[in-house]
């Protein structure tokens, strides 16, 4: 098991970058997490009342260096990873549930024999 300071590195916002720490509250989603403040930001640009000064956005990127960049990566990387096993998950348990691959596939948008050559090793 890695160390604990490592899985708090792994939980952060996707959309600000901050740690849980930093946070009040951060909700895990399909390979994603969303802290309180990010939420709160959403919810005023719905309801049309942003408190933000209007213009446009830059990505995050804009203000990190480039080695905050790269220590960046692992954690971008670690939600596509994520979500990619929630799919793995999901995709087993349709198999258990003797869902055929012609189905699984149609519901991915790919072939029954894509679906079979990415997720059979699984069964």
């Amino acid at each position: 098991m890695p160390p604990s300071d490592t899985l708090t590195e792994l939980a952060r916002c996707s959309f600000c970058n901050k740690p849980e720490t930093e946070v009040d509250k951060l909700v895990a989603g399909a390979g994603v997490h969303i802290c309180n403040e990010c939420v709160a930001l959403a919810t005023e640009i719905i309801d049309g009342t942003p408190t933000a000064p209007a213009g446009p956005r830059l990505p995050i990127w804009v203000s990190l260096t480039d080695d905050e960049m790269l220590s960046h990566i692992p954690r971008v990387a670690s939600h596509i990873n994520q979500a990619e096993a929630d799919l793995r998950s999901w995709v087993h348990e349709l198999r258990r549930r003797n869902v055929t691959w012609t189905r699984i596939g149609e519901a991915l948008k790919i072939t029954r024999q894509s679906a079979w050559e990415r997720f059979s090793g699984e069964e």
